[in-house]
Protein backbone atom coordinates (compact mmCIF):
# COMPACT_ATOMS: atom_id res chain seq x y z
CA UNK A 1 0.00 0.00 0.00
CA UNK A 2 1.31 3.45 -0.87
CA UNK A 3 1.66 6.31 1.60
CA UNK A 4 -1.28 8.07 -0.07
CA UNK A 5 -3.52 5.04 0.42
CA UNK A 6 -2.53 4.84 4.11
CA UNK A 7 -2.99 8.55 4.77
CA UNK A 8 -6.01 9.33 6.90
CA UNK A 9 -8.85 11.55 5.74
CA UNK A 10 -9.68 14.57 7.90
CA UNK A 11 -13.36 14.93 8.72
CA UNK A 12 -14.52 18.15 10.36
CA UNK A 13 -17.42 17.64 12.78
CA UNK A 14 -19.17 20.89 13.78
CA UNK A 15 -21.76 21.25 16.51
CA UNK A 16 -22.10 23.47 19.55
CA UNK A 17 -23.18 20.29 21.38
CA UNK A 18 -20.32 17.98 22.39
CA UNK A 19 -22.79 15.06 22.57
CA UNK A 20 -23.76 15.52 18.92
CA UNK A 21 -20.09 15.58 17.89
CA UNK A 22 -19.45 12.38 19.87
CA UNK A 23 -22.52 10.66 18.35
CA UNK A 24 -21.18 11.37 14.85
CA UNK A 25 -17.68 10.13 15.68
CA UNK A 26 -18.95 7.00 17.43
CA UNK A 27 -21.39 6.26 14.58
CA UNK A 28 -18.64 6.43 11.95
CA UNK A 29 -15.72 4.98 13.87
CA UNK A 30 -12.13 5.08 12.61
CA UNK A 31 -12.85 3.34 9.32
CA UNK A 32 -16.46 3.20 8.10
CA UNK A 33 -15.55 1.14 5.02
CA UNK A 34 -12.57 -1.08 4.05
CA UNK A 35 -12.09 0.90 0.80
CA UNK A 36 -11.45 4.10 2.75
CA UNK A 37 -8.41 5.13 4.77
CA UNK A 38 -8.84 5.79 8.48
CA UNK A 39 -10.70 8.93 9.42
CA UNK A 40 -9.13 11.63 11.56
CA UNK A 41 -11.68 13.86 13.25
CA UNK A 42 -11.43 17.60 13.81
CA UNK A 43 -14.06 18.57 16.39
CA UNK A 44 -15.25 22.17 16.16
CA UNK A 45 -17.78 24.06 18.31
CA UNK A 46 -17.81 27.54 16.69
CA UNK A 47 -18.31 28.97 13.21
CA UNK A 48 -15.01 30.93 13.04
CA UNK A 49 -13.03 27.76 13.77
CA UNK A 50 -14.97 25.88 11.05
CA UNK A 51 -13.96 28.54 8.52
CA UNK A 52 -10.32 28.52 9.73
CA UNK A 53 -10.07 24.75 9.34
CA UNK A 54 -11.79 24.71 5.95
CA UNK A 55 -9.52 27.49 4.66
CA UNK A 56 -6.47 25.31 5.42
CA UNK A 57 -7.52 22.98 2.63
CA UNK A 58 -6.82 19.62 4.28
CA UNK A 59 -10.40 18.68 5.22
CA UNK A 60 -11.89 15.86 3.11
CA UNK A 61 -15.45 16.20 4.43
CA UNK A 62 -17.36 18.59 6.68
CA UNK A 63 -20.25 17.33 8.81
CA UNK A 64 -22.21 20.34 10.05
CA UNK A 65 -25.02 20.32 12.63
CA UNK A 66 -27.96 22.20 11.18
CA UNK A 67 -29.37 22.61 14.69
CA UNK A 68 -26.24 24.26 16.15
CA UNK A 69 -26.56 27.71 17.71
CA UNK A 70 -25.88 30.54 17.20
CA UNK A 71 -24.59 29.56 13.72
CA UNK A 72 -26.48 26.68 12.12
CA UNK A 73 -24.77 24.20 9.85
CA UNK A 74 -26.91 25.04 6.82
CA UNK A 75 -25.90 28.68 6.82
CA UNK A 76 -22.26 27.72 7.31
CA UNK A 77 -22.52 25.17 4.48
CA UNK A 78 -23.86 27.85 2.11
CA UNK A 79 -21.07 30.24 3.14
CA UNK A 80 -18.38 27.58 2.60
CA UNK A 81 -19.76 26.63 -0.83
CA UNK A 82 -19.92 30.31 -1.84
CA UNK A 83 -16.46 31.25 -0.57
CA UNK A 84 -14.16 28.21 -0.95
CA UNK A 85 -12.97 27.22 -4.41
CA UNK A 86 -13.46 23.47 -4.87
CA UNK A 87 -15.00 23.18 -1.41
CA UNK A 88 -14.92 19.62 -0.10
CA UNK A 89 -18.22 17.79 0.32
CA UNK A 90 -20.54 18.89 3.11
CA UNK A 91 -23.05 16.77 5.00
CA UNK A 92 -25.65 18.59 7.11
CA UNK A 93 -27.38 17.07 10.12
CA UNK A 94 -30.99 18.25 9.93
CA UNK A 95 -33.54 18.56 12.71
CA UNK A 96 -36.07 16.39 10.88
CA UNK A 97 -36.13 14.32 7.69
CA UNK A 98 -38.52 16.93 6.20
CA UNK A 99 -35.70 19.54 6.45
CA UNK A 100 -33.62 17.83 3.74
CA UNK A 101 -34.81 20.45 1.22
CA UNK A 102 -33.08 23.13 3.32
CA UNK A 103 -29.83 21.23 3.00
CA UNK A 104 -30.31 21.44 -0.78
CA UNK A 105 -30.56 25.23 -0.46
CA UNK A 106 -27.30 25.24 1.51
CA UNK A 107 -25.64 23.33 -1.38
CA UNK A 108 -24.69 20.46 0.95
CA UNK A 109 -24.12 17.22 -0.92
CA UNK A 110 -25.98 15.15 1.70
CA UNK A 111 -28.29 15.45 4.69
CA UNK A 112 -28.94 13.05 7.57
CA UNK A 113 -31.65 13.80 10.16
CA UNK A 114 -31.42 13.80 13.94
CA UNK A 115 -31.54 11.46 15.79
CA UNK A 116 -28.43 10.12 14.10
CA UNK A 117 -28.84 6.70 12.52
CA UNK A 118 -25.31 5.21 12.36
CA UNK A 119 -26.05 3.16 9.21
CA UNK A 120 -27.61 6.09 7.32
CA UNK A 121 -24.75 8.40 8.38
CA UNK A 122 -22.07 5.87 7.38
CA UNK A 123 -23.68 5.28 3.97
CA UNK A 124 -23.81 9.02 3.28
CA UNK A 125 -20.22 9.59 4.42
CA UNK A 126 -18.88 6.64 2.41
CA UNK A 127 -20.69 7.95 -0.69
CA UNK A 128 -19.14 11.39 -0.23
CA UNK A 129 -15.59 10.23 0.56
CA UNK A 130 -15.22 7.37 -1.92
CA UNK A 131 -14.68 9.66 -4.97
CA UNK A 132 -11.77 11.39 -3.17
CA UNK A 133 -9.87 8.13 -2.65
CA UNK A 134 -7.77 6.89 -5.58
CA UNK A 135 -8.78 3.46 -6.82
CA UNK A 136 -6.36 0.62 -6.11
CA UNK A 137 -5.98 -2.36 -8.39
Amino acid sequence: MTDAAQRSLKVLVYSDDVNTRQQVILALGRRPHPDLPELEYVEVATEPVVVQNMDRGDIALAILDGEAVPAGGMGIAKQLKDEIYECPPVLVLTGRPQDAWLATWSRAEAAVPHPIDPIQLAEAVIGLLRPSVPATS
